[in-house]
């Protein structure tokens, strides 16, 4: 089997970085780090946006002073 005109042309140096373009995972722990914190801050953003709420307000005053009052 022949190589094809164009790759033998193409020097071995070029030819070995080519193969660790989809290889080489420098740079990976990094990003998931970066995906992790923003998936983190958004759903503590969600966590304000409910606690905030009259409803779940009242709820945790309510849980708060049946502990309180329960002695």
């Amino acid at each position: 089997m022949s190589i094809p005109r164009r790759t033998r042309s193409i020097p071995r140096l070029t030819r070995r970085r080519a193969s660790h373009l989809f290889t080489d995972d420098t740079g990976a722990a990094t990003a998931e780090y970066a995906i992790a914190t923003m998936a983190a801050v958004a759903f503590a953003g969600l966590l304000v946006v409910i606690m905030r709420s009259d409803e779940v307000r009242g709820i945790l005053t309510d849980l708060v002073r049946r502990a309180l009052t329960v002695a």
